[in-house]
């Protein structure tokens, strides 16, 4: 299809901007005017806040939340062969992670509103090989926690929870990060909170934590010395400079969840009366933490034309994307697995179709009207 789009001057809106003030220059600034850098107090003070948050007893800040979850993988002593069954919908990290240690990601669809791994298809992907279930908190939206606690009891199962989107969501009284052996936090710098780069392990398990802290660590033992290895590690660590910026972000974690609840709001507004737009579900009982914005497309839309349109968007000054490409469609996923399209016909479907509008706390009442006005205009045209 030949587009003939009229250029137009807009300001260029992006699709996500950290949302940094002076609390937070200074904080990083006491750092780097002092003599401890990276091991020093800020990283404890910054794990102490976010286990509050999470309403965990412990919490092992990481370089990334990639990192969280390969620890959480590890510390679970999950191992080659090991099933893992998790979600088609998400970053690709929730399943790499299954991979690093040489275990299998089983992939079961999603349901169709919180777009979370539907919890009445995993029992029949258990195997004698499955280890544990990876459920992922998509867009802040959180998965049916209590469901997948219950079906992981049942079976013998680790529960992991990945909430790198999803710090502040709340799920029947119950806070994101504190779901199953463990869970995850991730603050790159599109996320409701940043370190820039960094994430976070929680968990209510000692031994857990105590083997996390090791392993980001180059696998230094309890209070041996500094070229003591007590077993395999990494240098996962998160230096204090991350860790300060990370300790004035949770301060404010009230005040910038509010100003992106507040955007998510007028967005909702202004589709309220666009018939092709489907906007975000959010469940009864949830509390929504809001990572990203992402709207779906009418069923009449095949992923050619959402493409076309994103490119119509983007021509115009419009930040926006596709969330998420489904995880079994990868390239390396289809080769390694034998994936291929219809596998999982919702997670499918939805990703064919959603569109990931430019979305941050600070936000004015001008730009979402821009966006909203211009993705009706290429509606149209595409």
């Amino acid at each position: 299809m030949t587009l003939n789009v009229p250029e137009r001057k807009i300001a260029s809106i992006p699709l996500a901007r950290p949302d940094i003030t002076d609390l937070e220059r200074e904080a990083v600034m006491k750092v780097l005017e002092g003599p401890v850098l990276s091991l020093g107090p800020e990283v404890e003070r910054f794990e102490s806040l976010l286990a509050e948050q999470a309403g965990v007893a412990h919490a092992v800040a990481v370089n990334s939340g990639t990192s969280a979850l390969h620890l959480a993988v590890l510390a679970l002593d999950l191992k080659a062969g090991d099933e893992v069954i998790t979600t088609p919908f998400s970053f690709v990290a929730s399943s790499n992670c299954i991979l690093f240690i040489d275990a299998k990601p089983v992939f079961v669809d999603i349901d169709p509103q919180t777009l979370c791994i539907d919890p009445d298809a995993i029992e029949s992907a258990i195997t004698p090989r499955t280890k544990a279930i990876l459920g992922v908190d998509v867009f802040g939206h959180p998965a049916e926690w209590d469901r997948l606690e219950q079906i992981a009891k049942r079976y013998g199962l680790a529960l992991i929870e990945d909430s790198a989107e999803s710090i502040g969501t709340v799920y029947k009284g119950r806070k994101a990060g504190g779901f199953g052996d463990a869970g995850i936090f991730a603050f790159y710098p599109n996320k409701q909170m940043t370190t820039g780069e960094g994430g976070a392990l929680l968990t209510d398990r000692e031994d857990i934590a105590r083997l996390a802290r090791s392993m980001r660590n180059q696998g230094r033992g309890d209070g041996t010395g500094w070229l003591s290895h007590a077993r395999i590690g990494f240098n996962y660590r998160l230096s204090d400079i991350n860790s300060a910026l990370g300790s004035a972000q949770v301060q404010r974690l009230p005040e910038l969840l509010a100003g992106r609840s507040r955007v998510a709001e007028r967005y909702d507004a202004l589709l309220a009366d666009v018939p092709e737009i489907e906007t975000q579900y959010i469940a009864p009982d949830v509390e929504m933490s809001w990572f990203v914005y992402v709207v779906r497309l009418d069923p009449s839309f095949s992923r050619d034309r959402r493409d076309s349109l994103l490119r119509v968007l983007r021509d115009r000054g419009i930040g926006c994307s596709n969330y998420f490409p489904c995880i079994h469609l990868e390239p390396f996923y289809q080769t390694e697995f034998g994936h291929a399209p219809g596998d999982f016909p919702i997670a499918e479907s939805i990703s064919d179709r959603s569109v990931a509008l430019p979305f941050f706390g600070r936000m004015t009442e001008e730009q979402t009207s821009t966006v909203v006005s211009e993705l009706k205009q290429a509606i149209t045209q595409v």
